[in-house]
């Protein structure tokens, strides 16, 4: 089993945070069909930056556009995900499909895709080095304890001449993948939010843009190295239990995402952390 660090107050924050969707959502677990239009969209969402698009649509279209938004910030990957499923939200944005199909899998969840937003490039950051090149014999780097999160930051480093990973090895990917490791490396496996807080313990961590966000870092230009976005399959999307995916609601929230509106927002305000998806 993998060393997954979990603090006492992360989990505090995940489960209250449950219990107020749970509180505040009677009924969303009707079908897509049979939803009231008129009812708030309970939508599920990390803080940075997805709840930040949310309330922008929330204060600027959704008002024109006949839908009422009742956004909850969560903090962990996993909260999003189980609040959806059992209806205590109708809709979460938060993930990626990998991971999205990766949660499925090992926790038996039935979560679709509605539509893909925008890509979060993920990082390598440090407050010891300059450079990936300049880290010391035996460092310790800190990566994301998910399996999609892992397998794609070592896949950064691989790409980047740090270490070498076995062929085939995919979005899956583990240390267990490392072929080479010239300099010795130490993986930390750590929750992606836990990931920022990290950077004064370990020499370097591979951190998701939100975290890096969130942390005010700005991937752009603190990042020693990023993500390409160029066929990169990574982007976030706004997701629903199987079956709601025609849920008026939904349908206009995933038109409002794709607004020229959101686009201009998503440019103006992240200056490249975060890059629209359509």
């Amino acid at each position: 089993m993998r060393n997954v660090l979990k603090t006492t107050a992360l989990t505090a924050t995940a489960a209250g945070l449950a219990l107020t969707l749970a509180a505040c959502s009677s009924g969303s677990s009707d079908s897509g069909a049979s939803a009231d239009p008129n009812k708030a969209l309970v939508v599920a969402a990390s803080p940075t930056p997805h709840a930040q698009i949310l309330k922008f649509v929330q204060d600027n279209l959704a008002a024109k556009a006949g839908l009422k938004l009742d956004i909850k910030e969560v903090s962990d990957y996993v909260t999003p995900n189980t609040s959806v499923q059992d209806g205590s939200a109708d809709a979460n944005y938060f993930q990626h499909q990998p991971y999205l199909d990766d949660f499925n899998k090992k926790n038996g969840t039935n979560i679709v895709s509605v539509e893909t937003v925008h890509l979060e490039p993920l990082g390598v950051y440090s407050k010891k080095v300059k450079s990936v090149g300049e880290l010391k014999d035996g460092a310790q780097v800190a990566v994301p304890s998910d399996a999609t999160n892992e397998g794609r930051a070592l896949k950064l480093l691989s790409d980047n001449g740090v270490i070498t990973l076995k062929d085939g090895a995919g979005t899956t990917a583990t240390v267990q993948d490392i072929t080479a490791n010239p300099k010795n490396l130490k993986f930390k496996e750590l929750e992606a939010a836990q990931l920022p807080r990290s950077l004064d313990d370990v020499d370097a961590a591979v951190i998701n843009g939100n975290y890096a966000l969130g942390a005010n870092l700005k991937p752009s230009t603190d990042a020693l190295v990023l993500e390409k976005a160029e066929g990169n399959p990574y982007a976030n999307i706004l997701a629903v239990k199987k079956g709601h995916e025609n849920d008026p609601r939904v349908q206009k929230l995933a038109e409002l995402l794709h607004s020229d509106e959101v686009k201009k927002y998503i440019d103006d305000n992240f200056q490249g952390a975060v890059i629209p998806a359509f």
